[in-house]
């Protein structure tokens, strides 16, 4: 998003320089891999010679998620995940002029992205979000309104509850128009399909490699087949650590499972141990960042309780899920604020309680000299909530022994 905002050249974004590779004996081959054959041990490619192996590791990523809308073909649809979808949207989305008005459809972190890189580039943007927030799937209620509110202050039509149903050609055979689920049909000259990703393993079908939503691998990130691995995106494991989904479609996760694996064909076999979950972005200028687990209201446990707190005035909140029973630390949500992640990573090993991490929240910014903590309002929230907690319950206490004093 950065490189089409204009933020930073794509030469920028570049893990390594383009010398890293030669210089390191890394021999960096450009060409698609249609199938693998694995009794051979062999890459079939599109344009090179057959490529032998010894250790194989597999690292496809995803693709976006298309739903067979009828019209999803058409030029001026597409996805936004890869390099070449970056290059697309230069040709058919430069400018205002050229594309005047697009919709986005689907919510989370690459739906919110993609608007942002449209407006800044002062195209219309209208989004379509099928559920009654943006992200509530995700989010806490509270923490859903708030940025969907933010959302819509940058002059983003936001649509909740609303999905898509057809895509329309126009005369010159590219997208015109789309019919919402809601009857409503919306002029465009973009769709852009953010309703998730899935592993990009259709070149797999015939080698032998087991395969379900992604490609299956255990605690090793080995598959079923000898000296082959697979990590990223396209992962899934058959034994998910915690509470972790089996696909992690997040680019650290990657980044550590390919360190497990450089371990193990080194001859140190090691198996995948990821942490405590945890994941950053940019809602346009309000930073976010989640730590352990914060259910939204659909999928929260019943032993998991929230507290929340948000500044009256500005784009600045805080959410914790704790044990309801034990008052320990399960995970957190800070909007519009930097957070150190070392140290909040400690709490939730440590098994902090609530009153400790908001005791010490001061402590969890990463930039407080140039910010407010605002730990003090926090805590008084904080407080009068278990003081209103405290009072609701004694007045419980007090029903039920006045109730069996009666019957005696």
């Amino acid at each position: 998003m950065y490189v089409y905002m204009g933020h930073m050249p794509f030469t920028d974004t570049k893990p390594y320089e383009d010398w890293f590779w030669k210089k390191n004996k890394i021999e960096l081959l450009q060409d698609r891999v249609i199938e693998i054959a694995t009794e051979k041990k062999q890459l079939i490619l599109e344009n090179t010679p057959a490529l032998a192996y010894d250790n194989l590791i597999i690292a496809t990523g995803s693709k976006p998620s298309f739903y067979d809308w009828p019209g999803q073909d058409l030029p001026g649809v597409q996805g936004l995940y890869s390099k070449q979808d970056l290059d697309l949207l230069e040709i058919q989305a430069p400018n205002a002029k050229i594309c005047k008005r697009a919709v986005v459809v689907g919510g989370g972190l690459i739906g919110v992205e993609l608007a942002e890189m449209l407006h800044s580039r002062h195209i219309a943007v209208t989004f379509l979000v099928r559920e009654n927030e943006f992200w509530d799937g995700v989010l806490p209620t509270k923490n859903a309104a708030l940025i969907g509110k933010h959302i819509l202050s940058h002059g983003i039509d936001l649509r909740t509850n609303t999905s898509l149903k057809e895509i329309h050609k126009g005369p010159d055979g590219r997208v015109a128009a789309i019919t919402t689920e809601q009857g409503e049909n919306i002029i465009c000259d973009l769709v852009g399909i953010s309703t998730g990703v899935q592993p990009n393993i259709d070149f797999l079908k015939n080698s032998g490699i087991r395969t379900d939503k992604g490609i299956l691998v255990n605690r090793y990130l080995e598959t079923n087949m000898a000296q082959v691995y697979a990590i990223g995106d396209c992962a899934q494991q058959q034994e998910p650590t915690g509470l972790r989904r089996p696909i992690e479609a997040v680019w650290y996760t990657g980044r550590m499972m390919g360190e497990v694996v450089a371990q193990s064909i080194c001859s140190q076999k090691t198996p995948y141990k990821p942490g405590h979950w945890f994941n950053s972005a940019k809602f346009f200028d309000i930073e976010y960042q989640t730590y352990g687990w914060v259910h939204s209201e659909r999928r929260k446990p019943e032993y998991e309780a929230h507290f929340n707190w948000q500044h009256p005035n500005e784009n600045i909140a805080l959410t914790i899920a704790y044990d309801q029973e034990t008052e320990t630390l399960l995970g957190l949500n800070s909007f519009g604020m930097r957070t150190r992640h070392k140290l909040i990573d400690r709490w939730l090993t440590e098994g902090r309680d609530i009153s400790y991490v908001l005791a010490h929240w001061a402590d969890a910014l990463f930039d407080p000299e140039f910010s407010t903590s605002y730990q003090s309002d926090i805590l008084k929230i904080f407080n009068s909530s278990l003081n209103r907690s405290v009072q609701k319950q004694k007045k419980s206490w007090s029903r039920i022994f006045n109730s069996l004093t009666n019957k005696q």
